[in-house]
């Protein structure tokens, strides 16, 4: 045994480092890293310059971390999701870091500006929407608050996909976000991970001659690693992000390329590494539908293969092993991995099945983000059969023993063992994932108390019948790091200037701003806050747009994934009754508004993509009209992302979170709104409804039906026409749309939207809350006018919005479900290597 390294805690790992140490250090990663000097570096070198030397300062951190971990052997939570919606990494990383503002002077005296570089790096193409960026604000708290906590997702080449604009209609680009690189991923192949597919079940003789079921003639691909660290804010921590790539097992077959069959010789090598090629292929079309099933699996089989292994280090008895690891499964998409685990204790370490079924039920906890009967993964037990026989039949047991239990406290009552089964026996027959996941997993939670409401009564009442101790809410959270103090700077400085920088640790802290609110020095800075920030959001409108807005008009903002419920059409709606008001009466009052959309639709959600075509349609018109110039903009920017959002959140002033009640589980983009200062208008569904009781309701422009009327009304027969014949502006927006008023040479383009709305039945409930909603409009309107009530109300939502933190969420799932003991990490002295690696 060497000497033992001495140890202290250090709580500003950073503190002795200078300006002129980071200046010192870019420029040797210039040199070494990049082989050039400042003068011929490109911009691209110095972003990349400048990750290294935040990489090297959060290194022995890293170490320390894992090694922590292994030698006090902590019990370990695993996030498994398909997405992780990071955006950009190295504003943030340097924020965590503590060195920000001392990089910011370190690049102003090499003549560079720090905000201008970090634009160069792209959005890591991790993820989506609120799923992705709910589990990245996760980790984000994890490591803030030193809980050992690890996050499992792919590595996806191309991410979503980049969104582009021709003659207003939505297509689909790649996102090739890897094409250089990433230079915060550490590759893994020690860690590399077999997994198997397709073939089938065999029964061969065990060793007692009881038969056994092998799984033979499998195809076998490889899982490698790559890790991200995920720095926690002023904490020695660094947690682990572990993403996956697939690839061949064999690789380049150079016998066969040699015999001239050059294709051949890399359809396997090709075949496996499209499987992490692009976030959530189609799956419209069978192939697309196989292949997304593999890569679920494909995540859950690396994951819990990667869990094992960590596990095996310091222990040979599974009996500890829920004791050990706590999984988190977000959303159904990993449901497999308890399908894989139970499949490992029962084929391989050969446990008795009830042993098995505890370790693995222990071990599991899902988070359910959806009601919308379309939206719960189903798979055909065909292509199950087809890709995975051996976990087909493993979901079958597990089917027959759980309605063995379910038959035997409710005997003869078929209906319930029907709706309880996993399988769902159709035409087609399938799986339900949400079954698997909820019968295998101890906690069930929703993402808001409406929605967990309704996820008990509604979606899975007999599984609470079941098992009444299982079903929690954990309201869900952001990281008010990244969506205040990093993309608002401004405003973060004015809070700290005012009550200190506690609510930085404790976002509770922000309630200290309320006095301030009856401050009319403070208001006025706060207006002059917000303008600042409108401004540099027209600049980026004008460059993604062409379009040149003002800053003084009211920013209205609905930025989120475009869907149905969430109700753009609605916003739309709403434009068009707006621009028909004006070009009726030119001379009508009317506050000056510019109305702000981003969103991506899915590539084969046709519907969604025509309400894109309409907005697009309506800009084009609404903004050459010289009748409503200075007082109505429509812009689309194209593209939504994490980089996007964080310029367009602090310069919101109103927030439209409009979805259909009770559809909506929690949402947390009306969050970063709040925080930013930003009014509501929205339905009482989700986590509006919470907002709205922490903020007060006079910062909140509540409308509309709420969920218990609109089950009352499809309950009574829901006539869309009813809604028409008594609305006469109603009507007349209706049929501007059916007839395409906006571009009559084409006058059928939005034919299909205005029959949705009507001889469709309007699903979503657009007429029946038309009329709620721009009469609040209208008294948005009224509260603008008066500039002081307007920032008194802003002012007390943001200091209100303390209980969003996603801190509180993660708090609360480890009081409640995971259980972990926060671990400080140690580090040797100074920023010195330490004597272990990531694991």
């Amino acid at each position: 045994m060497g000497e033992k390294v001495p140890e202290i805690r250090i709580h500003d790992p950073t503190r002795d480092v200078t300006p002129e140490d980071l200046r010192e250090r870019l420029l040797g990663h210039i040199k070494y890293t990049c082989y050039k000097d400042w003068r011929t570096a490109t911009d691209f070198d110095k972003m990349t310059a400048l990750s290294h030397v935040a990489r090297d300062l959060a290194a022995a951190r890293m170490i320390a971390t894992q090694r922590a971990y292994l030698d006090s052997n902590v019990r370990r939570l695993y996030y498994l999701s398909m997405e992780f919606l990071l955006g950009r990494l190295l504003h943030g990383n340097l924020l965590a870091l503590g060195i920000l503002d001392r990089a910011r002077e370190a690049l102003r005296s090499l003549g560079m500006d720090l905000d201008e570089l970090c634009e160069i790096e792209p959005d890591t193409g991790l993820g989506n929407g609120g799923l992705g960026r709910l589990a990245a604000c996760f980790l984000d708290s994890m490591a803030a608050m030193e809980l050992p906590g690890y996050g499992y997702g792919l590595r996806y080449e191309h991410g979503m996909f980049k969104q582009e604009f021709e003659d207003g209609w939505q297509v689909e680009k790649p996102d090739d976000w890897l094409r250089f690189g990433d230079v915060w991923e550490v590759v893994r192949p020690e860690y590399a991970v077999p997994v198997l597919l397709y073939g089938h079940v065999a029964s061969v003789p065990g060793p007692g001659g009881e038969p056994r079921p092998v799984w033979r003639d499998w195809q076998m691909i490889e899982g490698i690693p790559h890790d991200l660290g995920v720095i926690g804010h002023g904490r020695n921590t660094v947690n682990l992000l572990r993403l996956w790539a697939s690839r061949a097992s064999e690789g380049f077959r150079l016998d066969v390329f040699n015999r001239g069959e050059y294709v051949k010789a890399v359809e396997s090598e090709n075949w496996a590494e499209t499987i992490s090629k692009v976030l959530y292929p189609s799956d419209s079309v069978y192939a697309g539908k196989e292949l997304r099933l593999i890569q679920e699996y494909f995540l859950c089989c690396c994951a819990i293969r990667d869990i094992l292994r960590r596990h095996r280090k310091r222990h040979r008895d599974w009996s500890r092993f829920a004791r050990g690891n706590a999984i988190q499964l977000n959303d159904t998409h990993p449901a497999l991995a308890i399908v894989e685990l139970m499949r490992f204790f029962v084929d391989e370490a050969e446990l008795p099945w009830d042993t098995a079924w505890d370790i693995t039920v222990r071990s599991f906890s899902f988070t359910n983000h959806t009601l919308l009967p379309e939206a719960l993964e189903r798979w055909p037990v065909d292509l199950l059969e087809r890709v995975l026989p051996r976990h087909l039949q493993l979901i079958f047991e597990i089917n027959a023993r759980f309605l063995e239990q379910v038959e035997a406290r409710w005997p003869g009552e078929g209906e319930r063992r029907s709706r309880m089964s996993l399988i769902e026996e159709g035409p087609p027959k399938q799986v339900r994932m949400m079954n698997l996941a909820m019968a295998g997993s101890h906690a069930v939670n929703g993402v808001s108390a409406l929605h967990t409401e309704l996820l008990k009564t509604r979606l899975a009442a007999d599984f609470v019948d079941a098992f009444p101790g299982r079903f929690q809410n954990k309201t869900n959270g952001i990281s008010h790091r990244r969506w205040l103090l990093l993309c608002n700077e401004p405003l973060a400085r004015a809070l700290t200037e005012r009550i200190g920088d506690g609510w930085i640790r404790d976002l509770d802290r922000l309630r200290e701003l309320e006095p301030l609110a009856e401050d009319p020095a403070f208001r006025a800075e706060f207006r002059a806050i917000k303008r600042e920030n409108k401004v540099r959001l027209a600049q980026t409108i004008r460059g993604l747009c062409g379009e040149t807005v003002d800053p003084d008009s009211l920013f209205d903002v609905q930025v989120k994934r475009l869907h149905e419920y969430k109700r753009q059409l609605l916003n739309a709606m709403h434009i068009v009754a707006r621009f028909l008001q004006i070009k009726a009466d030119p001379d009508r009052d009317i506050v000056p508004r510019t109305f702000i959309f981003g969103a991506k639709a899915a590539p084969s959600y046709h519907w969604a993509k025509r309400v894109i075509k309409l907005i697009n349609t309506l800009a084009r018109v609404v903004n050459a009209d010289p009748d409503v110039a200075g007082r109505l903009k429509v812009v689309f920017l194209p593209d939504y992302r994490v980089s996007l959002a964080e310029r367009i959140m602090p310069a919101a002033d109103l927030s439209e979170q409009i979805s259909t009640a009770g559809m909506e589980a929690s949402g947390t983009g009306n969050m970063k709104l709040s925080l930013n200062g930003a009014l509501t208008i929205g339905t009482w569904d989700g986590a509006n409804i919470e907002i709205a009781e922490a903020v007060g309701p006079e910062q909140v422009f509540v409308f509309g039906h709420r969920a218990e009327e609109l089950e009352a009304l499809r309950a009574q027969g829901y006539d869309p026409r009813a809604w028409l014949e008594g609305d006469a502006e109603l009507a007349a927006v209706v049929e501007a749309i059916r007839g395409n008023a906006f571009d009559r040479a084409h006058p059928d383009l939005f034919r299909e939207i205005a029959e949705r709305l009507v001889e469709g039945g309007d699903p979503f409930f657009h007429l029946a809350d038309y009329r709620a909603y721009v009469e609040r409009q209208d008294e948005v309107d009224a509260c603008y006018r008066d500039p002081e009530d307007w920032s008194r109300r802003a002012i007390l939502t943001v200091a209100r919005m303390g209980r969003f933190s996603s801190d509180r969420t993660i708090a609360e799932y480890n009081r409640d479900i995971w259980r972990l003991t926060p671990t400080p990490i140690a580090v040797p002295n100074g920023n010195g290597n330490g004597n272990g690696a990531p694991g």
